[in-house]
């Protein structure tokens, strides 16, 4: 199994279509053997499915994510756990203990938007709460 989680200053990154870092873990019998941070090359948004193929990578942990890269990821076969918070280690050790906290219906979909008064705001649907939808 590889694991690749959003990754900044050893958090879950919040938002899937800008994260800049992957970190990687290899898992064999449900434990990391080795782990890495790799860079995405510049590569964003539905492209970064193609990153993850790149890094053999079949399960993604991170915080909010959009509908196309939603479905770019289940294309790739990639398993998805969105909508989580936290340190990235911490997320990779409570998912292979089963108790990993993440939202299967997590959807980012106002990219770009400048939230007003009146409007939803970033912690309301999943994008942590960070400002960087």
């Amino acid at each position: 199994m590889r694991i690749a989680v959003t990754y900044a200053n050893g958090e879950i990154f919040q938002h899937f279509g800008r994260t800049e870092q992957f970190k990687v873990y290899d898992v064999e019998n449900g434990k990391v053997t080795h782990s890495e941070v790799v860079g995405t090359g510049g590569q964003g948004h539905g492209a970064l499915a193609g990153v993850l193929q790149q890094l053999h990578a079949d399960t993604l942990i991170c915080g909010g994510i959009g509908g196309g890269a939603q479905a770019a990821l289940a294309a790739a076969g990639i398993r998805l756990y969105g909508g989580a918070a936290g340190s990235a280690d911490a997320a990779v050790e409570a998912l292979l203990a089963g108790s990993l906290a993440y939202d299967p219906a997590v959807h980012c979909d106002h990219h770009g938007e400048h939230h007003h008064d009146g409007e939803r705001h970033c912690g309301e649907h999943g994008c942590g709460g960070n400002g960087r939808c």
